[in-house]
């Protein structure tokens, strides 16, 4: 099918790839505390990721995004989607679950990188909708079915993140 018949109106979004991983260990989580350069989330914890590069596959791309961030590698895989309503432009972030990490833990320029126990983040600055996903993946095994869930502002500019049945 040529591009022009792939459906693409100015009334749907256009998507932006990206991941999001979220290695554990025990009762411990790896998270970045965004350097203070940083555009966005700056001195907030957040999961480690970024964009999908073109020509790259999705479970790459999180490899990748994990390495550069942190120095380590892990076992990986797919344990939800969630599609951010950012206008016309939308993410579909892709959220990845880890074990296993192997290799030394690094800073990047991104931020420092720290392990932290999930009730610990009640205390810590955090990007809006981390402990809603952590709350969801904390529930997860390796082999459970990926979740779908969606994001968006509601008209009193409250973040909601609804997950499919």
């Amino acid at each position: 099918m040529p591009q022009s018949d792939q459906g693409a109106t100015k009334d749907r979004y256009t998507l932006i790839p990206r991941t999001a991983i979220f290695v554990r260990r025990g009762d411990e989580y790896l998270l970045i505390k965004g350097a203070p350069t940083k555009r966005l989330w700056a001195g907030k914890y957040n999961g480690i990721g970024g964009h999908v590069e073109r020509g790259e596959d999705l479970l790459s791309s999180a490899r990748r995004e994990l390495l550069e961030e942190t120095g380590l590698t892990a076992d990986l895989w797919l344990c939800g989607t969630v599609l951010v309503d950012a206008g016309q432009t939308g993410i579909c972030l892709f959220v990845f679950c880890g074990e296993n990490a192997r290799g030394e833990i690094q800073a990047s320029e991104e931020g420092a990188v720290e392990w932290l126990k999930k009730d610990a983040l009640l205390q810590l600055p955090t990007i809006e909708d981390l402990p809603i996903l952590l709350a969801r993946i904390d529930e997860m095994q390796r082999g459970d079915l990926p979740f779908a869930a969606r994001s968006f502002y509601d008209e009193h500019d409250k973040l909601m993140v609804v997950f499919g049945e």
